[in-house]
């Protein structure tokens, strides 16, 4: 997969690349980096890529001619590929839109900064907007390193293990269990001995809880989208977990209703 990236500070992008996962896929070709440098599609003499907005107003905004041009330069023929614009006012990335994106063969990530891009070169060119979160950033790199770190670990080859991605909180819808290791003893607290049992069922079942907990505690509105098995729903009814999820998820919905 190709990730293409349109930015103003293209040397942002030089050391986060060069460390762990992300390198090692880079250097194993399961994935491609090009950084493009808006300024360089720039046509003026002081190669300026914002300008005050019509209509007057605080800061500046990105001017849509360089984007468009630096942008056509990055399609590569005969990729499905997908532009995508980070931007606080766009869809909120989850582990889903993750998934979704892997699908491509190219993704054009748009750098937006200042008071944000000129409207038209939005409508023309991006097919979606997506942000990071609820606050503002002083440009769209961060937000473009999250989406690729995000998304390189979910191809095929990247991560030794290749089970870690499917285990991970959000992939499989709840949080992921508390997890151990040496020693078995660390200041005084114990790791749970359920897990030196050898009992594979059981250490299921005792992740499984864990997991159902930790949600219940720090991200209920999670649970509204799970499907337990007939199996788990045993599990989770003989520790007295079911009937708290049932609430929780019914809380959710009485929510959603008002």
């Amino acid at each position: 997969m190709i990730f293409d990236f349109l930015t103003i500070f293209p040397e942002f992008f030089v050391s986060p690349l060069q460390e762990g996962i992300i390198r090692r896929a880079l250097n194993d070709g399961k994935v491609e980096v090009r950084i493009h440098n808006i300024r360089e599609y720039a046509t003026d003499r002081h190669r300026m890529t914002d300008d005050r907005p019509f209509g007057g107003g605080e800061g500046m905004v990105m001017k849509p001619e360089p984007l468009a041009a630096c942008l056509q330069s990055a399609r590569t023929a005969g990729l499905r590929s997908r532009v995508v614009l980070l931007s606080p006012v766009g869809q909120r990335f989850t582990q889903r839109t993750a998934e979704r994106l892997t699908g491509y063969d190219q993704l054009i990530l748009v750098c937006g900064r200042y008071e944000g891009v000129d409207e038209r070169f939005r409508e023309r060119y991006v097919d979606e907007e997506l942000s990071i979160g609820d606050y503002v950033l002083t440009g769209g790199e961060l937000a473009a390193l999250v989406v690729l770190d995000a998304m390189i670990r979910l191809l095929p080859g990247v991560l030794g293990c290749g089970e870690s991605a499917v285990n991970d909180s959000f992939s499989c819808g709840l949080l992921k269990h508390r997890q151990y290791t040496r020693p078995r003893v660390f200041e005084g607290m114990a790791v749970p001995d359920v897990l030196f049992s050898g009992d594979h069922a059981a250490v299921a079942r005792h992740r499984l809880l864990e997991s159902v907990t930790l949600t219940l505690q720090r991200r209920p509105d999670l649970l509204s989208a799970m499907t337990f098995t007939p199996a788990e729903r045993k599990i989770l009814r003989q520790a007295g977990l079911l009937a708290q999820v049932e609430a929780a998820v019914e809380a959710m919905t009485s929510e959603d209703l008002k």
